[in-house]
Protein backbone atom coordinates (compact mmCIF):
# COMPACT_ATOMS: atom_id res chain seq x y z
CA UNK A 1 0.00 0.00 0.00
CA UNK A 2 1.60 3.58 -0.98
CA UNK A 3 2.00 6.08 1.74
CA UNK A 4 -0.66 8.51 2.88
CA UNK A 5 0.86 12.41 1.69
CA UNK A 6 -0.94 14.62 4.06
CA UNK A 7 -0.53 18.62 3.92
CA UNK A 8 -0.40 20.86 7.07
CA UNK A 9 -1.35 24.24 6.79
CA UNK A 10 0.66 26.13 9.64
CA UNK A 11 -1.30 29.25 10.90
CA UNK A 12 -0.27 32.03 13.19
CA UNK A 13 3.15 31.04 15.10
CA UNK A 14 3.93 27.67 12.97
CA UNK A 15 5.99 28.21 10.34
CA UNK A 16 8.03 25.17 10.24
CA UNK A 17 7.70 21.48 11.30
CA UNK A 18 10.07 20.00 13.33
CA UNK A 19 11.03 16.04 13.19
CA UNK A 20 10.79 15.84 9.32
CA UNK A 21 13.03 13.22 7.64
CA UNK A 22 14.61 13.65 4.11
CA UNK A 23 13.46 17.31 3.87
CA UNK A 24 13.54 19.78 0.89
CA UNK A 25 11.61 23.16 -0.08
CA UNK A 26 9.65 22.95 -3.50
CA UNK A 27 8.48 26.42 -5.59
CA UNK A 28 5.46 25.31 -6.61
CA UNK A 29 3.73 26.96 -9.81
CA UNK A 30 -0.15 27.28 -10.10
CA UNK A 31 -2.55 28.92 -12.83
CA UNK A 32 -3.20 31.31 -9.92
CA UNK A 33 -0.41 32.63 -8.70
CA UNK A 34 2.00 32.12 -6.19
CA UNK A 35 1.37 30.15 -2.75
CA UNK A 36 2.40 31.49 0.93
CA UNK A 37 5.65 30.47 0.83
CA UNK A 38 8.18 27.26 -0.59
CA UNK A 39 6.46 24.19 0.66
CA UNK A 40 8.39 21.97 2.37
CA UNK A 41 7.88 18.42 1.46
CA UNK A 42 9.36 15.15 4.05
CA UNK A 43 8.90 12.16 5.90
CA UNK A 44 6.69 12.20 9.19
CA UNK A 45 6.92 8.40 10.32
CA UNK A 46 5.02 6.26 7.64
CA UNK A 47 3.77 9.00 6.16
CA UNK A 48 4.82 11.74 3.56
CA UNK A 49 4.13 15.49 4.53
CA UNK A 50 4.24 18.61 2.94
CA UNK A 51 4.21 21.59 5.14
CA UNK A 52 2.65 25.28 3.51
CA UNK A 53 2.59 28.31 6.38
CA UNK A 54 -0.19 29.85 5.67
CA UNK A 55 0.65 33.43 6.40
CA UNK A 56 4.21 32.98 5.05
CA UNK A 57 7.23 32.84 6.89
CA UNK A 58 7.58 35.67 8.90
CA UNK A 59 4.27 36.18 9.05
CA UNK A 60 3.69 38.94 5.93
CA UNK A 61 0.14 38.01 4.48
CA UNK A 62 -2.99 39.70 5.97
CA UNK A 63 -6.12 36.71 5.83
CA UNK A 64 -7.55 38.48 2.73
CA UNK A 65 -4.27 38.71 1.28
CA UNK A 66 -3.52 34.92 1.34
CA UNK A 67 -3.69 33.09 -2.20
CA UNK A 68 -6.13 30.38 -0.53
CA UNK A 69 -6.34 29.06 -4.19
CA UNK A 70 -2.66 28.66 -5.00
CA UNK A 71 -2.16 26.81 -1.74
CA UNK A 72 -4.74 24.51 -2.55
CA UNK A 73 -3.34 23.90 -6.03
CA UNK A 74 -0.12 23.53 -4.75
CA UNK A 75 -0.84 21.02 -2.19
CA UNK A 76 -2.93 18.99 -4.78
CA UNK A 77 -0.56 19.16 -7.42
CA UNK A 78 2.26 17.34 -4.90
CA UNK A 79 -0.06 14.51 -4.00
CA UNK A 80 -1.60 15.68 -0.56
CA UNK A 81 -5.09 13.77 -0.28
CA UNK A 82 -5.97 15.02 3.32
CA UNK A 83 -4.98 18.42 4.78
CA UNK A 84 -4.73 19.27 8.32
CA UNK A 85 -5.09 23.19 9.37
CA UNK A 86 -3.89 24.50 11.92
CA UNK A 87 -5.46 27.62 13.43
CA UNK A 88 -4.98 30.18 16.40
CA UNK A 89 -8.49 31.31 17.06
CA UNK A 90 -10.76 33.12 19.62
CA UNK A 91 -13.10 31.57 21.93
CA UNK A 92 -17.01 32.60 22.25
CA UNK A 93 -18.05 30.14 25.05
CA UNK A 94 -17.34 29.98 28.76
CA UNK A 95 -16.24 26.45 28.84
CA UNK A 96 -13.94 26.90 26.05
CA UNK A 97 -10.99 28.21 28.13
CA UNK A 98 -7.54 29.69 26.07
CA UNK A 99 -5.10 26.79 25.70
CA UNK A 100 -7.81 23.95 24.92
CA UNK A 101 -8.18 22.62 21.40
CA UNK A 102 -11.65 23.18 19.13
CA UNK A 103 -12.02 20.58 16.35
CA UNK A 104 -15.18 22.18 14.56
CA UNK A 105 -17.21 20.51 12.11
CA UNK A 106 -19.26 23.72 10.81
CA UNK A 107 -17.94 27.17 9.46
CA UNK A 108 -20.06 30.35 9.22
CA UNK A 109 -18.67 32.62 6.67
CA UNK A 110 -18.80 36.41 7.41
CA UNK A 111 -16.01 37.63 4.95
CA UNK A 112 -16.64 40.45 2.92
CA UNK A 113 -16.47 38.96 -0.81
CA UNK A 114 -12.41 40.29 -1.02
CA UNK A 115 -10.97 36.41 -1.26
CA UNK A 116 -11.49 33.89 -4.14
CA UNK A 117 -13.09 30.77 -2.61
CA UNK A 118 -13.66 28.50 -5.66
CA UNK A 119 -11.54 26.96 -8.55
CA UNK A 120 -14.69 27.80 -10.46
CA UNK A 121 -15.81 30.44 -13.29
CA UNK A 122 -14.01 31.39 -17.04
CA UNK A 123 -16.75 29.40 -18.73
CA UNK A 124 -17.37 26.71 -15.90
CA UNK A 125 -19.66 26.13 -13.09
CA UNK A 126 -19.64 23.74 -10.32
CA UNK A 127 -21.68 23.31 -7.05
CA UNK A 128 -20.28 20.68 -4.68
CA UNK A 129 -22.34 19.94 -1.75
CA UNK A 130 -20.99 21.72 1.11
CA UNK A 131 -23.75 20.55 4.26
CA UNK A 132 -20.60 19.40 6.09
CA UNK A 133 -18.33 21.33 5.54
CA UNK A 134 -15.05 19.38 6.98
CA UNK A 135 -13.99 15.54 6.32
CA UNK A 136 -15.84 14.05 9.81
CA UNK A 137 -13.54 11.26 9.38
CA UNK A 138 -10.04 13.44 9.78
CA UNK A 139 -11.98 15.21 12.22
CA UNK A 140 -12.61 12.41 14.35
CA UNK A 141 -9.17 11.43 14.01
CA UNK A 142 -7.33 14.84 14.99
CA UNK A 143 -9.98 14.92 18.09
CA UNK A 144 -8.55 11.09 19.27
CA UNK A 145 -4.75 12.35 18.31
CA UNK A 146 -5.57 15.49 20.49
CA UNK A 147 -6.70 13.19 23.11
CA UNK A 148 -3.71 11.35 22.67
CA UNK A 149 -1.50 13.75 23.96
CA UNK A 150 -3.21 15.18 26.82
CA UNK A 151 -5.27 18.00 25.20
CA UNK A 152 -8.52 19.35 26.33
CA UNK A 153 -10.49 18.48 23.31
CA UNK A 154 -14.02 20.34 21.86
CA UNK A 155 -15.03 18.13 19.15
CA UNK A 156 -17.26 19.66 17.07
CA UNK A 157 -18.62 23.05 17.33
CA UNK A 158 -18.56 26.44 14.57
CA UNK A 159 -15.77 28.52 13.60
CA UNK A 160 -17.35 31.76 12.31
CA UNK A 161 -14.90 33.12 9.55
CA UNK A 162 -14.54 37.11 10.10
CA UNK A 163 -12.86 39.68 7.33
CA UNK A 164 -10.29 40.86 9.78
CA UNK A 165 -7.73 41.68 9.99
CA UNK A 166 -8.78 43.80 13.35
CA UNK A 167 -10.66 41.94 16.03
CA UNK A 168 -13.96 42.29 16.75
CA UNK A 169 -15.99 45.04 18.17
CA UNK A 170 -17.69 44.23 21.71
CA UNK A 171 -20.87 44.81 19.96
CA UNK A 172 -20.08 41.81 16.88
CA UNK A 173 -18.62 39.51 19.60
CA UNK A 174 -21.79 39.59 21.45
CA UNK A 175 -23.75 39.41 18.42
CA UNK A 176 -21.96 36.39 16.92
CA UNK A 177 -22.40 34.61 20.60
CA UNK A 178 -25.63 35.37 20.19
CA UNK A 179 -25.80 33.11 17.12
CA UNK A 180 -24.64 30.34 19.34
CA UNK A 181 -21.47 30.01 17.52
CA UNK A 182 -17.94 28.09 19.12
CA UNK A 183 -14.70 30.04 18.03
CA UNK A 184 -13.82 33.34 15.52
CA UNK A 185 -11.30 33.25 13.20
CA UNK A 186 -10.19 34.84 9.65
CA UNK A 187 -8.91 31.99 7.35
CA UNK A 188 -10.65 28.67 7.10
CA UNK A 189 -13.62 28.95 5.38
CA UNK A 190 -12.07 29.72 2.12
CA UNK A 191 -9.59 26.76 2.87
CA UNK A 192 -12.33 24.45 3.54
CA UNK A 193 -14.33 25.53 0.31
CA UNK A 194 -11.40 25.27 -1.92
CA UNK A 195 -10.28 21.86 -0.20
CA UNK A 196 -13.77 20.15 -1.13
CA UNK A 197 -13.55 21.79 -4.62
CA UNK A 198 -10.39 19.88 -4.88
CA UNK A 199 -11.63 16.86 -3.45
CA UNK A 200 -9.29 16.57 -1.08
CA UNK A 201 -10.29 15.66 3.04
CA UNK A 202 -9.83 19.15 4.97
CA UNK A 203 -10.29 19.76 9.18
CA UNK A 204 -9.06 21.98 11.45
CA UNK A 205 -7.07 21.68 14.70
CA UNK A 206 -8.60 24.93 16.40
CA UNK A 207 -6.36 26.23 18.75
CA UNK A 208 -8.28 28.28 21.48
CA UNK A 209 -6.17 31.99 21.98
CA UNK A 210 -8.55 34.03 23.90
CA UNK A 211 -12.13 34.98 24.92
CA UNK A 212 -12.14 37.73 21.62
CA UNK A 213 -13.60 40.90 23.88
CA UNK A 214 -17.49 39.75 24.84
CA UNK A 215 -15.71 37.90 28.13
CA UNK A 216 -15.98 40.44 31.00
CA UNK A 217 -13.89 38.86 33.21
CA UNK A 218 -10.97 38.74 31.24
CA UNK A 219 -9.04 41.20 29.19
CA UNK A 220 -9.82 41.94 25.89
CA UNK A 221 -7.79 40.28 23.17
CA UNK A 222 -4.14 41.61 22.35
CA UNK A 223 -1.52 40.76 19.99
CA UNK A 224 0.86 39.57 22.70
CA UNK A 225 -1.61 37.93 24.70
CA UNK A 226 -2.58 35.67 22.01
CA UNK A 227 1.12 35.23 20.54
CA UNK A 228 2.19 34.60 24.05
CA UNK A 229 -0.58 31.70 23.98
CA UNK A 230 -0.03 30.54 20.66
CA UNK A 231 3.51 29.47 21.58
CA UNK A 232 2.19 26.81 24.33
CA UNK A 233 -0.22 25.84 21.81
CA UNK A 234 1.79 25.57 18.21
CA UNK A 235 3.81 22.64 20.32
CA UNK A 236 0.60 21.29 21.25
CA UNK A 237 -0.51 21.12 17.81
CA UNK A 238 2.75 19.79 16.01
CA UNK A 239 2.52 16.78 19.07
CA UNK A 240 -0.79 16.28 17.84
CA UNK A 241 0.03 16.11 14.19
CA UNK A 242 2.90 13.51 14.58
CA UNK A 243 0.07 11.58 16.34
CA UNK A 244 -2.77 12.17 13.80
CA UNK A 245 0.09 10.79 11.40
CA UNK A 246 0.01 7.24 12.99
CA UNK A 247 -3.26 7.16 12.54
CA UNK A 248 -3.88 7.86 9.09
CA UNK A 249 -4.02 6.18 6.19
CA UNK A 250 -4.38 6.24 2.69
CA UNK A 251 -7.92 4.31 2.42
CA UNK A 252 -10.41 6.93 2.79
CA UNK A 253 -14.16 5.58 3.54
CA UNK A 254 -15.50 9.38 3.44
CA UNK A 255 -16.92 10.68 0.14
CA UNK A 256 -14.31 13.93 -0.10
CA UNK A 257 -12.52 11.92 -2.71
CA UNK A 258 -15.70 12.39 -5.38
CA UNK A 259 -16.98 15.43 -4.40
CA UNK A 260 -17.12 16.51 -7.75
CA UNK A 261 -18.78 13.82 -9.29
CA UNK A 262 -22.26 15.34 -9.74
CA UNK A 263 -21.05 18.96 -9.51
CA UNK A 264 -19.52 20.28 -12.95
CA UNK A 265 -23.03 21.51 -14.44
CA UNK A 266 -21.76 23.21 -17.90
CA UNK A 267 -22.16 21.07 -20.94
CA UNK A 268 -18.92 20.17 -21.74
CA UNK A 269 -18.75 21.06 -25.35
CA UNK A 270 -19.07 24.67 -23.94
CA UNK A 271 -16.23 24.72 -21.46
CA UNK A 272 -13.11 26.84 -23.24
CA UNK A 273 -9.80 24.97 -24.12
CA UNK A 274 -7.92 27.41 -21.72
CA UNK A 275 -10.22 27.16 -18.65
CA UNK A 276 -9.75 23.22 -19.57
CA UNK A 277 -6.05 23.35 -19.29
CA UNK A 278 -6.06 25.87 -16.19
CA UNK A 279 -7.97 23.61 -14.24
CA UNK A 280 -7.32 20.10 -15.73
CA UNK A 281 -5.35 18.98 -12.08
CA UNK A 282 -9.22 19.36 -10.43
CA UNK A 283 -11.79 18.25 -12.82
CA UNK A 284 -9.80 16.73 -15.32
CA UNK A 285 -11.01 12.94 -14.38
CA UNK A 286 -15.01 14.35 -15.05
CA UNK A 287 -14.05 16.49 -18.91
Amino acid sequence: MSEPVIGVVGGSGLYEMEGLKDVCEERVETPFGEPSDLLVTGRLGDARLVFLPRHGRGHRLLPSEVNYRANIYALKKLGVEQVISVSAVGSMKEEIVPGHIVIPDQFFDRTAGRRDSTFFGEGVVGHVQFADPVCLRLAGLLATAARQVGAVVHEGGTYICMEGPQFSTRAESRIYRSWGVDIIGMTNVSEAKLAREAELCYATIALATDYDCWHEGHDDVSVEAVVALIKKNVALAKRIIAAAVELLTTQRSCGCGSALAYAIMTDRKLIPPVTREKLDLIIGKYL
